[in-house]
């Protein structure tokens, strides 16, 4: 006898189209919905094997373009339509007004700094004196636990083992490189093989955990700020007044103006960061490209700095200390991810520090639109982020 409630698999081949045709009867059977749109998509269903299981259908989401993205960067050079795939009304619009601006301004500048993917094991000691020596001996002995960490990676590089010591625990992060790859998995597997030969070495040590939280994974973090997760980018910006004013109706002094009183926000809210919306830009890019959309819980942490310039002129600058992209691996190889990374010729190996600049511009062109939309207009009474929303944002 066969269990009806449970999901339909096949231990041969589990992403065959009969498999998949069960799956969608079953869902009609056990929940009487009638499956119309959700089960139809243009791809073979062997190319989600090792991205989801119990595959039956897609969720499609509008993709929108927005463009031209003028882009300075190290990697990134020249003019890019980027896609974006969101639910939100106004938002490509709003994105196209700060495009314009930073094309007429001539472009973005975007620099990358730094490098860094985490894992993070506690090892823990009988008491706090052999947690201290053992915080000593991993110093002393980084060159031997790298060598067994990468043992399991030719792309993955370990640079350096961060330590922290609390009671009669270790807490630490092991920082990798992961060339293009977003490499948490890979990470893992590297700490996991170090910390069975550390444990090896150090009977004295209870115990270890492979995660102790420390990498704070999927969420912000002090740590994540200062010492960087994924990729740490700067976009830079600055406006020439008459430019601010034409397109966007405020001056540099009203603009800095407010992030000052939104600066004091975030500290008084201790929010993650003092930005307007850097998730809209990462998650539209993020879910257009087969990003893990989860890790906008890191990547939407920043700071932004901006200020009127001595020539009467505006500078922002924003920082992404967090910035976790690939363009190999995971759902970057899905067949619609693939396409979108084209347009931005961002596909495959080598790319990934490409992809990083991209979308830290993309977050610069919708914190200039929306920092001076928020603002209500002396003489009309109009606030343009009301006004948009009622024209471009609602079902009617």
């Amino acid at each position: 006898m066969t269990d009806e409630t449970k999901i339909p698999r096949s231990s041969e081949d589990d992403y065959s189209a009969d498999i998949v045709e069960q799956r969608q009867r079953f869902i009609e059977a056990q929940t009487g919905t009638t499956l119309e749109h959700t089960k139809q998509f243009s791809f073979d269903p062997h190319e989600m094997d090792g991205n989801i299981e119990n595959f039956w259908g897609v969720a499609q989401i509008p993709i929108g373009v927005a463009g031209p993205l003028l882009v300075n960067g190290e990697h990134a050079q020249g003019e890019f339509y980027v896609p974006m795939a969101t639910v939100e009304g106004t938002m490509l619009a709003s994105y196209n007004r700060g495009m314009k601006v930073i094309k007429e301004a001539g472009g973005v500048l975007t620099t990358v700094s730094q490098e860094s993917m985490q894992r993070s094991p506690v090892f823990i000691f009988k008491d706090s004196r052999q947690a201290r020596d053992f915080q000593i001996w991993l110093k002393d002995n980084f060159e031997n636990i790298k060598a067994r960490a990468e043992t399991s990676t030719s792309v993955g590089k370990l640079h350096e083992i961060e330590s922290y010591h609390a009671h009669s625990m270790i807490f630490t992060r092991f920082d990798y490189s992961t060339g293009d790859a977003a490499g948490q998995n890979m990470v893992s597997r590297a700490t996991f093989i170090a910390c069975e030969w550390i444990n090896q070495q150090r009977p004295e040590m209870l115990h270890y955990m492979l995660s102790g939280n420390f990498d704070t994974e999927k969420k912000t973090s002090s740590v994540n700020l200062l010492k960087t997760r994924g990729r740490r980018v700067t976009a830079e910006i600055t406006i020439p007044r008459d430019i601010l004013m034409k397109h966007l109706r405020v001056a540099p002094e009203q603009i800095a103006y407010g992030q000052q009183i939104s600066t004091l926000s975030a500290i008084l809210t201790n929010s993650s960061n003092n930005a307007n919306h850097p998730a809209n830009a990462l998650a539209a890019l993020y879910l257009a490209t087969g990003q893990d959309v989860a890790n906008i819980g890191e990547s939407n942490q920043c700071t932004t700095f901006q200020r009127a310039t001595s020539k009467g002129d505006f500078y922002f600058s924003i920082t992404l200390p967090a910035l976790i992209m690939a363009t190999y691996g995971g759902g970057t190889s899905l067949p619609t991810q693939r396409e979108c990374l084209r347009m931005l010729g961002c596909e495959g190996q080598g790319k990934a520090l490409k992809l990083c600049e991209i979308a830290a511009a993309l977050v610069v062109a919708g914190e200039l639109s929306l920092s001076a939309a928020a603002r209500v207009d002396k003489t009309t009474r109009v606030n343009e982020w009301v006004d948009a929303h009622e024209r471009l944002g609602r079902n009617r």
